[in-house]
C-alpha cells in the first residue's frame, strides 16, 4: 500500500466505499444518467487509486422498484425478466464509459438478498419509531388498485409543480400520493380516490437531531441541509416503509399481507451488503450485519434522490444499527437537460449511451460531460455543442498542439526529447502556470472540493496555456545562438503533455493511456506531486496519433498536394507528414504566392496567403481544396502520382 498523498487527506488507510446511485432496470443508460452519479464515481475513484487510497465503486441495479413492474407491463415482460434485460444492458453501457465497477449488485439475481432486506428491515421494525398505521392512501378510481411512484402522478403539495408519486423532482421532498393536487392515476383515466391503508410506517420526524448531527460528520453540501431543514419543519412526516404489491421483498412481520418492503428500505441495505461483498472477494472481514466505524462511505446520487441517500438511508441505520455512526461524503448533481427539456427514459426523449459511445468516442464524452455537467445548477446538452467542442478544443485544439508537437521534435531533435537548457523568465512563468493547474484539478478531484466541472476545465487550461506558449517561442525556434532556450521551450512542452497525460488520467483514462505511451512513459498509476519533465533523449511518437476519433482517411488529393509543396519547398516527398503546417515545412511568403497561384490554376480554390502560412495541416488544406473541387477533378487529382 503507497503511502496516502494529499489527494485523500483525511482518509489515512481507512477503506473508502463509494456509492453511485443503484439504477432502474427499467431502460438503458443516457447521457443524463452518465454523465451525473456514475462518471462522477468512476472519476473520484480513479483519483483517489492514483493517491493510494483503499478504494471501491460500489454500483448494481435497484431490481425491485416499482418501476420495473411499470416496464413490464409496457413491454409484456415479466418483472423478473424484465430487470434482468435491462440491469445486463445497463452493466453493458458502464463499460463502454470505462466506468470501473468493484462489485455490481444485481438484487434479483442473488439467492440470497431478499432474506438479508427482510432481516435489516426486522432491524428496523423493532424500533419503537416504526408502528402499523393507518393512513391515507391513494386507489384508482376505477379498479382499485393501489397508486404510488411509477403509477401516481399530479402536483407537488409544496411546490405545486408537476410531479410523480414519492418524490417531487423540483423541491426534492417527498408526498405521500393521497396528498397530491389534481391525481393522475397510471393505471385507468377515472379519477383516483383516497382511502385509508394499513402499512408499516417510520416516524421520521423523531431523528431530526440524529440527522442533524450525522449531516455535520462528512462532506453533505449546503442543499441537502437545506433540503432537510424544510422537511423537519413538518410536525410530523411519517413514511410508510410498506406498500401492496407483488414485485418486491415481502417482510416477515405480520399484518401486512400482500405488501412488500419500500425499495428504498431495500436500498439502504444494499449498500452493507456490497461492502460484505467486496470484503469477501479480499478475504477482509466486512459484514453487511457489523458496519465498522472505520469505514468511509461517499455516495454520488442526483438532486432527485438527495432525500432518500441523505434523510432516509441514514434514518434506517440509525434504527438498525443504532451504535453506528456512518461517516458518509455526499456528491449531489442536478439534471441535464436534452435540447432544453429533462432527459426521460420513459419519454423515451434521450441520448442513449449504446447511440454515441464507440472506443473512437468515448474520451470526448467523457471530457464534455465533465465539462457541462450539472453541479449545481442544470446544464442543456445540445449535440452540435458536442460536436463542436470535440472538433474546436479536443481536435483543433490538444490534437493540432500534440502531432504539431511531435512534428516538430521529429524535425528538429532527431524524434527525441531534448534537454533543457538555459531558462528564461518565460520558461519559469509556465512552469508556475503549470503547477497551478496541477494543484487546482488536484482540488477538483480531491473529497473537499469535488467537482468535474472544474476539473475539466483546468485541463483545457493546461491546453490553452502551453499553446500560447509555444506560438511566442517559434520566434526563435530556428535560430542558432538561440537554441538552448528553444530546447528549454520544447522540453517544457513535452513537461506540459506529460502532466495532461497523468491528471487527465480519472476523466480520460484511455486518452490518458495513449498520450503516456507517445511520450514513451508508463500508464498513469500515481497521482503527481509536481510538474514532471520528460527525460532527455526519451524517443517521442506524438506526429501522427489520433487521440479523438477515428483515424481519418486522406484526402484523395493529398499525395498531389504533398507533391506539389514538396517540389516548391525542394524536399524529399517521403519526408513531409500529412499533419505539418506549411509555415513548418519551412515555406516562406514569396513561396506561398507562387503555391497560391499554382494552386488556384490548377483547382480554381483561390487559398489566402493568411491560410496557407497558418497553423493548418496540409492535410486539412487538401479537404478545403476537396470542399471547393468537383468530383470529376478530385478524381483526376487523385490519379495523379504523389510520391
Amino acid at each position: 500500500m503507497n503511502e496516502i498523498q494529499a489527494g485523500n487527506r483525511g482518509f489515512d488507510s481507512r477503506p473508502i466505499f463509494v456509492f453511485s446511485s443503484p439504477t432502474t432496470p427499467n431502460g438503458d443508460l443516457h447521457l443524463g444518467h452518465l454523465g451525473g452519479p456514475y462518471l462522477g464515481a468512476d472519476a473520484y475513484v480513479r483519483f483517489q487509486r492514483m493517491n493510494g487510497a483503499l478504494v471501491f465503486h460500489i454500483a448494481g441495479s435497484d431490481d425491485f422498484q416499482s418501476y420495473v413492474a411499470g416496464a413490464a407491463r409496457r413491454d409484456g415482460r415479466s418483472c423478473a425478466d424484465t430487470a434482468a434485460y435491462y440491469s445486463a444492458e445497463i452493466y453493458a453501457t458502464h463499460r463502454l464509459l470505462d466506468i470501473s465497477i468493484d462489485e455490481y449488485t444485481v438484487s434479483g439475481a442473488d439467492p440470497v438478498y431478499p432474506e438479508r432486506v427482510r432481516r435489516f428491515f426486522s432491524r428496523i421494525a423493532a424500533s419503537p419509531l416504526v408502528s402499523l398505521r393507518s393512513d391515507p392512501a391513494l386507489l384508482d378510481g376505477e379498479t382499485g388498485d393501489y397508486l404510488y411512484e411509477v403509477d401516481a402522478s399530479g402536483n407537488c403539495p409544496t411546490c405545486g409543480q408537476s410531479t410523480g408519486g414519492n418524490m417531487c423532482e423540483e423541491c426534492g421532498e417527498p408526498n405521500f400520493c393521497a396528498d397530491l393536487i389534481d391525481p393522475v392515476s397510471g393505471r385507468s383515466d377515472a379519477t383516483p380516490r383516497v382511502a385509508e391503508l394499513t402499512r408499516y410506517s417510520l416516524a421520521l420526524h423523531e431523528l431530526r437531531a440524529d440527522l442533524i448531527a450525522h449531516h455535520r460528520l462528512g462532506r453533505v453540501p449546503a442543499r441537502v441541509k437545506e433540503l432537510s431543514d424544510r422537511l423537519f419543519r413538518r410536525d410530523e412526516l411519517n413514511v410508510a416503509i410498506t406498500h401492496p404489491g407483488e414485485w418486491g421483498v415481502p417482510p416477515a412481520e405480520p399484518g401486512v399481507d400482500g405488501q412488500v418492503i419500500w425499495v428504498w428500505v431495500d436500498m439502504a441495505y444494499r449498500f452493507l451488503h456490497g461492502i460484505e461483498a467486496v470484503g469477501r472477494r479480499l478475504g477482509r472481514d466486512w459484514r453487511a450485519d457489523q458496519p465498522r466505524s472505520d469505514w468511509k462511505i461517499v455516495h454520488f446520487m442526483g438532486f432527485d434522490n438527495t432525500f432518500y441517500h441523505t434523510v432516509f438511508v441514514p434514518a434506517m441505520y440509525r434504527l438498525a444499527h443504532p451504535d453506528w455512526n456512518p461517516d458518509i461524503d455526499y456528491n449531489l448533481n442536478e439534471f441535464s437537460l436534452l435540447d432544453g427539456s429533462k432527459f426521460s427514459t420513459s419519454r423515451r426523449h434521450a441520448i442513449w449511451g449504446k447511440d454515441i459511445l464507440t472506443p473512437h468516442t468515448v474520451d470526448a464524452v467523457r471530457c464534455y460531460l465533465s465539462w457541462m455537467r450539472p453541479e449545481g445548477r442544470r446544464t442543456n446538452f445540445v449535440r452540435a455543442e458536442y460536436d463542436n467542442f470535440v472538433a474546436d478544443t479536443l481536435i483543433g485544439g490538444w490534437q493540432r498542439w500534440l502531432n504539431d508537437l511531435g512534428s516538430r521534435i521529429d524535425k528538429q531533435y532527431g524524434g527525441v526529447a531534448p534537454a533543457a537548457g538555459t531558462w528564461t523568465p518565460e520558461h519559469h512563468a509556465l512552469l508556475a502556470r503549470l503547477e497551478q493547474r496541477r494543484t487546482a484539478i488536484s482540488n477538483a478531484l480531491g473529497q473537499d472540493g469535488f467537482s468535474l466541472n472544474h476539473a475539466a476545465r483546468e485541463l483545457v487550461g493546461i491546453v490553452d496555456d502551453v499553446t500560447e506558449f509555444a506560438t511566442a517561442a517559434r520566434y526563435i525556434a530556428q535560430l542558432p545562438e538561440w537554441q538552448d532556450e528553444a530546447g528549454t521551450a520544447i522540453a517544457l512542452e513535452l513537461a506540459a503533455a506529460r502532466l495532461l497525460s497523468l491528471v487527465s488520467a480519472p476523466v480520460m483514462p484511455r486518452f490518458a493511456g495513449r498520450l503516456s505511451a507517445a511520450l514513451g512513459q508508463d500508464e498513469p498509476v500515481n497521482w503527481p506531486a509536481e510538474v514532471p519533465l520528460v527525460p532527455a533523449g526519451t524517443p517521442i511518437e506524438l506526429a501522427d496519433v489520433v487521440f479523438f476519433g477515428a483515424p481519418a482517411e486522406q484526402p484523395p488529393v493529398l499525395a498531389w498536394l504533398n507533391a506539389t509543396v514538396c517540389e516548391a519547398l525542394q524536399l524529399d516527398p517521403a519526408a513531409a507528414e500529412p499533419g505539418n503546417s506549411l509555415a513548418l515545412l519551412g515555406m516562406t511568403s514569396m513561396q506561398s504566392i507562387a503555391l497560391q497561384y499554382q494552386l488556384l490554376n490548377r483547382t480554381g480554390v483561390d487559398v489566402s496567403i493568411e491560410q496557407l502560412l497558418g497553423e493548418g495541416s496540409m492535410a486539412e488544406l487538401a479537404r478545403y481544396l476537396e470542399a471547393a473541387m468537383t468530383e470529376d477533378l478530385i478524381a483526376e487529382l487523385a490519379e495523379v502520382p504523389g510520391t
